[in-house]
This record gives structure tokens, C-alpha cells and sequence, in this order.
């Protein structure tokens, strides 16, 4: 098909585009998208085992990435070979350990806060609320960010975040045409939204308490270069905005596609609520992770070949992008038995395989923030469900809605609610 037919295919129908190409191509092709040139989409695991493991030097995945321009020239997303390594050894700590425990209490506070207002008896998107809660946990959590600083940030950051993410495919806007062009209201939001950081950092390195601060930006501003040399403003700034862009829309789609589903699958939902009042979370975890296959709010994870490199019995010449594919592989009859069945059971006591689900990404360029997005999304879904009945529907599914990089329910995860009656747990017995 010509570019422009591919282009708009990809743009209206990828996931349907995607099954096509397959059936008739097999897990390796070719399509040719406006802007990016030969895009080579790859879904067996083998050979996405192959490309997460190539050595940096031969396959790029920040340099050239569109994400580079929205999230400026230090984000651990736009960087390659030693300073990304040198980066991602600054800024995985505090994704570790005890550290992820810390920050349940804080991100439960903020979910009850949120769902306290939640309308019962009436069908409602749960989208709103669930960016809401994201945004406010990484504030607090990541950029330590209380107060002004706060209101602010959360008034800046969702319009700031959905217009990089329209541009950041879009490149032919990223041009300044004048101060109402797209791009020069772009670059308007992140100067204001870099002046509202550079208080925080400034707040952070004079706190006399700062060692005993649990937020990352509190260990950012601490940490040193390999040479001994701390983290600059502008460096911490886009590792923040970065944590942001990745961390806020993603798991609030992730969060609304989790009520989609399990209102069309009642019998999941019964027993979370089982195992949610006697205190497990197996169940639980699995779901996640099966909401996460199913539906991946992040189709590719992309790479740029530097050099010649040979894939698949293949040689893909120097300048060639790489997609792979979750949008297919986590679809493959092969690899997943009934694989358009929503069945969180196959994860129960068993995790998924390294490289047929891969909806963090995978090898040395894995999302630092998976365990906190999994943590988070385990807190808000066990909140939910103690405190609220879903309605179960049989609605048709909610389609998928392309957001520029990202893709949601196109309908919000529409969801009616009302609260649950929890009888009280038996008390000791009464002698008369």
C-alpha cells in the first residue's frame, strides 16, 4: 500500500492493521510510515530476545526516538550507550526494595481522596480519576512536591503531557510558526512547568532533613556522576518530566482499562473481592499482569539500527527503525493459549515469559518504573474494591483509542459503582 494509505492504517486500526500484516507476513514485516521511514515490526520472541540483548552501540533506542525533543536531551528515554547506563545506575535505586513499600500508604491516602466523590447508581468514566491519582502519586512520591508547588504542577502537567504526546509523532509541528503554533505553546508549558522544578530542586537542597526524605527528587539531588560530579538542574528536570510522561498517562490507562475488563468479567471480579477482604493478593497480581497483556497501553518498543545489523535471516541496513511488538505478541496463539480471552488465571503462580510480554519494555532499557507502576496499580485496585460494587455489563467492549503514543479505552472505562456493605468482622462472644 502506499505510505499514506500504511500511515493512516497505523493511525485509525493499528491493532487490526497489525493481525493482518501478520497473518499474511508472519511475525517479522515491513511497513513504511509518513516521517519514520522503513519500520520493521517484529513478534516472535526470539528475535525480540535478540534486539533487547544486542549491544548498545549497534541498536539505539533514545537518540533517535521522537520522544527525545518532548522530553529533552538528558531523559533517560532519549540517551544511548554509557550515559544511559551511567543515568539509569542514578535513577534505579529508588525503584528497588523496602523503598516501593514506603509509598503504598501515601498512594491508598490518595485514592480514597479521589474515589470519596465518586458518583454510585450512574455510568461515569473512571478515566479522570484515574489520571488524577497517577498524577498525584508521582508528585509526591517522585518530585516530593507538596503546596503551591503542587497545585501548580497538577494544573500544568495533563495538558503539558497529552500535547507531547500528539507531537511527539507529529514532527513536522515541532517548528516554532509563532507563538500560537503547537510547538511554541509546547515550549511555553515546559519553561513554566521547568521554573515550578527548579524551586523544587532548590526547596530540596536546602532542606536541612533532606538525608531522611524518601522522594526521588530528594535522592536525585544527592546523587553523583561516576567523576563525582552532582546532577544538574536541567538533567534532573527532564529525568523528572520523563518519570512523569512515563509513569502518569500509562498506568491511568492501565488502571481504566483494569475496570473495563473486569466489569465484563464478573466472575473474576467476585473473587478479587473474596480475596481482597481475607487479605491476599495472588489473584490480584495476576490480573494486573493480564489486563497489562490484553490490553498494553504501550504498543512498540522501538530501536534504531546504527549499524547494519542482520535479524531474522534478515540484514536491516543502517538507519532502520525497530518495532517490537506487544501489540502482537502478547496475542500470539503460540505463546498464550485462547490469547483474546480475558483469563488472569494463567498468570496465578506464574509469571509471564521475559520476552512475550513485554509491556515494560525489556533488556538493559527495561522501564525503571515497572515495580512502582505494578505497586501502584495493585494499591488502587484493592482500594476499589473495598470499597465499591461494580455493576458487571454486557456492553460490547470499549475500543481502543490511539493518544499519540499511548492508547486507552476510547470511552474512559466507563463503570457504575455503589458502595459496598461489609458486614463487621465477629467480635468476641458474650457471656450472659
Amino acid at each position: 500500500m502506499p505510505t499514506a494509505v500504511q500511515t493512516v492504517a497505523m493511525v485509525a486500526r493499528q491493532r487490526p492493521q497489525l493481525e493482518r500484516l501478520r497473518r499474511r507476513y508472519g511475525p517479522m514485516f515491513t511497513v513504511r510510515i509518513a516521517g519514520f521511514g522503513p519500520f520493521v515490526i517484529v513478534s516472535d520472541p526470539a528475535l525480540v530476545k535478540q534486539v533487547f540483548t544486542a549491544p548498545p552501540t549497534v541498536l539505539h533506542a533514545g537518540d533517535h526516538s521522537p520522544l527525545r525533543t518532548i522530553l529533552g536531551r538528558h531523559s533517560l528515554l532519549g540517551i544511548d550507550e554509557d550515559r544511559h547506563l551511567e543515568q539509569r545506575r542514578l535513577l534505579l535505586p529508588p525503584f528497588k526494595g523496602q523503598r516501593m513499600q514506603g509509598y503504598e500508604e501515601l498512594i491508598e491516602q490518595i485514592t480514597r481522596d479521589e474515589i470519596a466523590s465518586w458518583p454510585t447508581d450512574r455510568e461515569f468514566s473512571v478515566a479522570g480519576s484515574m489520571q488524577r491519582i497517577t498524577l498525584r502519586a508521582i508528585l509526591r512520591a517522585i518530585f516530593g512536591a507538596t503546596g503551591e508547588e503542587l497545585r501548580v504542577l497538577e494544573e500544568l502537567m495533563p495538558a503539558h503531557t497529552e500535547q507531547g504526546s500528539r507531537l511527539a509523532t507529529a514532527t513536522y509541528l515541532q517548528r516554532d510558526l509563532g507563538p500560537w503554533s503547537p510547538w511554541a505553546r509546547f515550549l511555553r508549558g515546559r519553561a513554566e512547568i521547568d521554573a515550578v522544578l527548579d524551586r523544587l530542586i532548590a526547596m530540596a537542597k536546602a532542606d536541612p532533613e533532606l538525608e531522611e526524605r524518601s522522594d526521588v527528587l530528594a535522592l536525585m539531588v544527592q546523587a553523583t556522576h561516576t567523576d563525582g560530579t552532582p546532577m544538574a538542574n536541567d538533567e534532573i528536570r527532564d529525568q523528572l518530566v520523563t518519570m512523569m510522561a512515563a509513569g502518569h498517562e500509562t498506568t491511568a490507562h492501565q488502571l481504566s482499562w483494569a475496570v473495563e475488563r473486569l466489569r465484563r468479567h464478573p466472575d473474576v471480579l467476585a473473587r478479587l473481592v473474596v480475596e481482597a477482604d481475607e487479605g491476599g493478593k495472588t489473584l490480584r497480581e495476576a490480573t494486573i499482569r493480564e489486563v497489562q497483556r490484553t490490553r498494553p497501553v504501550i504498543f512498540f518498543a522501538g530501536r534504531y539500527c546504527m549499524e547494519d545489523y542482520e535479524l531474522g535471516g534478515h540484514v536491516l541496513p543502517r538507519g532502520t527503525r525497530v518495532g517490537l511488538a506487544a501489540a502482537l505478541t502478547h496475542f500470539d496463539p503460540d505463546l498464550f493459549d485462547e490469547p483474546d480471552r480475558f483469563d488472569p488465571d494463567r498468570f496465578v503462580d506464574r509469571l509471564p515469559d521475559t520476552y512475550s510480554w513485554i509491556p515494560f519494555g525489556g533488556g538493559m532499557r527495561r522501564c525503571i518504573g515497572a515495580t512502582f507502576a505494578h505497586m501502584e496499580m495493585d494499591v488502587v485496585l484493592r482500594v476499589l474494591l473495598e470499597e465499591f460494587d461494580f455493576a458487571p455489563t454486557d456492553a460490547p467492549a470499549e475500543g481502543w483509542r490511539f493518544r499519540g503514543v499511548a492508547t486507552a479505552p476510547d470511552r474512559g472505562g466507563r463503570a457504575v459503582v455503589s458502595h459496598r456493605v461489609r458486614r463487621p468482622a465477629p467480635g468476641p462472644p458474650v457471656l450472659v
